[in-house]
């Protein structure tokens, strides 16, 4: 399958008149694109800001985040969420200090085989700060595509990926890949909009796009409907006692690794249930307050949660915690705040931690 986009220059003017001012488009710094393109997948711009300038002010560059030890890192990351994407950024840094002396790739090929990055970041990275004609291909380009094309299959089939891929780049000026990437993907992300009405009235593109023409520019792109994520529900215990709160760590592999997160039980329990669970490891309980539900979604889970916070007697609550789960233990609240990643998916328990 062929396809041939519109002229696509007159968005390299607007570009440079409607751009949002992002810290990441000030510099040709490759390691600063890296950062901010991992940090960006799946995560909103307003919400990586402040973690984007708190991560390069403890790790500067390449040699810094190579050496960062695992707790720190996964701190700086914490809120973040899907915390193989910093894993992988570490793995990419030691790679790159031992393969290329600690200098970033600027061959394509090199930088995509980098753990943690794919085509799109490859790209990015490429052309964003080597001016390198490779095409950026995220989830808003696609939609700008096939809007223009008024492609009417599915854009995340391989096929449907790959052609509208290669009109997209076809379409590029090889000595502007940074500016034209970039202007096709602000186009998409505050003009081509998704889950709504595209803004078709400021789009400097709405004379050549054929969605638009067709009236199709609300129900394109065609996306197949994902496998329906399953459904876990979990009672989450904020154990206290003092001014100390019970975490444990989860296992090295898997979900949310080596993260700290509270004590938690499977299905939904009432608070006379806690009681009974808690009491029977021998724990003395003070009392027992209501957090209320809460639910987070990761990509082929949703977690539907009941929290509450568990005040315990002093003298029997480092006997009990033992029996309850061997791998909790006691930690002071601002030594949470310091130096415990915990998982987003508890930020509605957090301020109880």
């Amino acid at each position: 399958m062929e396809l041939k986009l519109p002229d696509m220059s007159p968005i390299l003017d607007w570009y440079r008149a409607n751009a949002r001012k992002l810290p990441w488009r000030r510099t040709r710094d490759p390691y600063r694109i890296w950062v901010s393109e991992i940090m960006l997948q799946q995560t909103r711009v307003e919400a990586v800001l402040p973690y984007y300038h708190r991560f390069l002010a403890r790790l500067p560059d390449i040699a810094a985040l190579a050496d960062c030890p695992e707790g720190e890192l996964m701190k700086l990351w914490e809120g973040l969420g899907y915390y193989s994407r910093v894993r992988n950024m570490q793995k990419a840094a030691k790679g790159i200090m031992s393969q290329y002396g600690g200098a970033f790739p600027q061959n394509f090929e090199q930088i995509l085989s980098l753990p943690g990055i794919g085509e799109y970041t490859a790209g990015a990275i490429a052309s964003f700060a080597f001016d390198l004609p490779y095409p950026a291909v995220d989830g808003n380009v696609l939609r700008v595509a096939a809007r223009l094309l008024a492609f009417e299959e599915d854009v995340l089939a391989p096929a449907s990926k790959k052609a509208l891929t290669a009109a997209v780049w076809a379409a590029q000026s090889p000595e502007r890949a940074a500016t034209y990437n970039q202007a096709v993907i602000e186009l998409g992300a505050t003009v081509c909009l998704p889950n709504g009405t595209p803004k078709c009235e400021v789009c400097p593109l709405a004379g050549v796009c054929r969605a638009r023409e067709q009236g199709l520019q609300t129900v394109l792109p065609v996306r197949k409907k994902p496998t329906p994520r399953k459904v876990e529900e979990r009672t989450v215990l904020i154990l206290r006692e003092g001014d100390r709160v019970a975490l444990r760590q989860r296992p090295s592999s898997g979900l949310l690794a080596s993260l700290f997160e509270p004590f938690s039980l499977k299905g939904r329990l009432s608070a006379g249930e806690v009681m009974e669970k808690l009491t029977g490891a021998g724990l003395e309980i003070l009392r027992v307050g209501d957090l209320g539900a809460a639910k987070h979604i990761f990509t082929h889970v949703e977690w539907q949660m009941q929290g509450y916070e568990v005040i315990l007697c002093e003298k029997s609550a480092e006997t009990g915690l033992k029996k309850l789960d061997q791998g909790l233990f006691f930690v002071r609240r601002y030594e949470i705040d310091e130096g415990y990643a915990v998982p987003s998916a508890y930020s509605a328990y957090r301020p109880f931690m």
